[in-house]
């Protein structure tokens, strides 16, 4: 499953290029976004080849891994990424996550962002969609719920696992 650009209110948010990763190894320069997730900030050299990785796809032919980078229109510059990992039966099944860049948020962006995400998976026949939150990210928990997924009692890895499923119309 290969997934064009999505267009929303003020992103666009485009496959992810090995070009990219110059731009944003700026953009997640801030070892804040490393909080919840570990880790820290990437080299732009490491997200090359990170992208690389990324943009040749999964080697399991059941999986697609679609990763996109947010364009914010009003001043043309990439402000975070969204990434689906797409598999199941009939390919009927995401995980989702998203980040977006310190300077970019608090403005509704990430969420914008995962909407348009999940309405894009679920025109493309996705039934579950699945993110993993970590429970004192409140940020990222209404990241998900304005996607319209809820959290589940499952935990993963320390993280609540979030789900918009068949029954859920969204």
């Amino acid at each position: 499953m290969r997934l064009g650009p999505i267009r929303t209110a003020r992103l666009d948010l485009l496959p992810l290029r090995v070009e990219h990763a110059e731009e944003m190894a700026a953009v997640l320069s801030d070892p804040a976004l490393h909080t919840f997730v570990g880790g820290s900030p990437s080299t732009p050299d490491a997200l090359r080849t990170r992208y690389a990785r990324l943009v040749a796809g999964s080697p399991d032919p059941a999986v697609s891994w679609c990763n996109w980078v947010l364009r914010a229109r009003d001043d043309g510059r990439l402000a975070g990424t969204v990434q689906a990992t797409v598999d199941g039966p009939g390919r009927d099944r995401a995980e989702i996550a998203w980040v977006v860049g310190t300077p970019w948020q608090g403005r509704g962006l990430a969420s914008e962002a995962a909407r348009g995400l999940v309405a894009r998976l679920r025109e493309e026949g996705v039934r579950t969609v699945v993110a993993h939150v970590h429970p004192g990210h409140h940020a990222s928990a209404a990241v998900a719920r304005a996607a319209g997924l809820a959290p589940t009692a499952e935990i993963q890895d320390g993280e609540v696992r979030w789900r918009l499923g068949p029954e859920q119309p969204r």
